[in-house]
């Protein structure tokens, strides 16, 4: 007897879930559901290579774009939860898309672990220079005179830049014409070229354009002004109550992985994202370093689909009929 309890003690000690000592014990993958070079891809290259320095296993990022995130995200999901898989994700996979696709390959509420947001970066309400406006307020009065003839792009059905711009629209009772694009370079040569109106993208996608002169920025869609571009105004300033659009980039795992491993990764993201190099490289692109807590990121999915879910209904979006 003395014997079988020996056995059976050490099998549960062989199968007891990773603790925060022996973790990281090999390479981490680190899932980015976006193309390199996106936004999540950057801020995700960016803390991997802290990680590694700081805990000695090296974080490998893998891109898996596809299905508006949702294939990147589900692998996420899926993967085995010993700490050894985690991923970069933004708003739309993490919750938006629940009410987006008719069906999901996974449930972000049950099958993942929000960590920590990494960042978020301001998004632009701008216009095309040929426009003739250059206030929000004008631009609202030209959207309740005539709308039927303007339109706006955004960077895919469904996104952030989609559904900021459909809200703005629905508190000026108007109806322009969407015209998704591939991404943010894609929307702005539109822009560019005047072949949309206005759009709402990430200030690092229109900044340069507006310094040069070539389009025009009226106010940033967060909450509250962004230290980094602290001459616009917000909407609600502007005269837009009610419509906050706040582009972040969030830290996800399995949803089983070990309570002791979550708690060290997400302290350790955490003292990562307060490093004076880290916050720098993320000001460089019109980033700035967040680092809430797990609780604190999980009330933020859930924020945002109290706040996006009218206005998709409003307006019928569908994905992946």
């Amino acid at each position: 007897m003395p014997k079988l309890l020996a056995f059976i003690a050490a099998v549960m000690l062989c199968a007891s879930p990773a603790t925060s000592q022996d973790w990281p014990s090999r390479p981490v993958t680190v899932v980015v559901p976006f193309a390199p070079g996106s936004t999540p891809d950057v801020a995700a290259r960016m803390v991997a290579e802290r990680l590694h320095a700081k805990l000695g296993q090296p974080f490998v990022i893998e891109n898996k774009p596809g299905a508006s995130g949702n294939l990147g995200t589900g692998s996420i999901a899926r993967a085995e939860p010993d700490g050894h898989t985690i991923g970069v994700s933004i708003v739309g996979p993490l919750a938006l898309n629940t009410l987006l696709f008719a069906t999901m390959p996974y449930d972000p509420k049950t099958e993942l672990a929000p960590v920590t947001v990494l960042a978020s970066q301001p998004s632009v309400l701008v216009v095309s220079k040929d426009l003739g406006v250059r206030s929000t307020g004008e631009l609202v009065a030209l959207l309740k005179r005539d709308a039927s003839k303007l339109n706006f792009g955004s960077i895919g059905n469904g996104s952030l830049s989609h559904l900021a711009v459909e809200a703005i629209a629905l508190k000026s009772g108007a109806r322009p014409v969407h015209i998704p694009y591939n991404g943010s370079p894609a929307a702005v040569t539109a822009l560019l070229r005047g072949d949309v109106h206005m759009a709402v993208l990430p200030a690092s996608s229109v900044v340069p354009q507006a310094e040069a002169g070539q389009i025009v920025l009226l106010a940033v869609t967060a909450a509250r002004r962004s230290a980094l571009l602290p001459d616009l105004p917000t909407l609600a300033e502007a005269g837009i109550a009610g419509v906050e659009v706040d582009s972040w980039i969030g830290l996800v795992a399995p949803a089983r992985t070990s309570p002791a491993v979550l708690t060290k990764l997400e302290r350790e993201v955490r003292q990562v994202l307060a490093e004076p190099g880290i916050r720098e490289k993320l000001k460089v692109q019109y980033m700035e370093p967040v680092g809430n807590t797990s609780q604190d990121f999980r009330a933020l999915l859930d924020t945002e689909l109290e706040r996006w879910g009218p206005v998709i209904r409003a307006n019928n979006i569908k994905l992946g009929q």
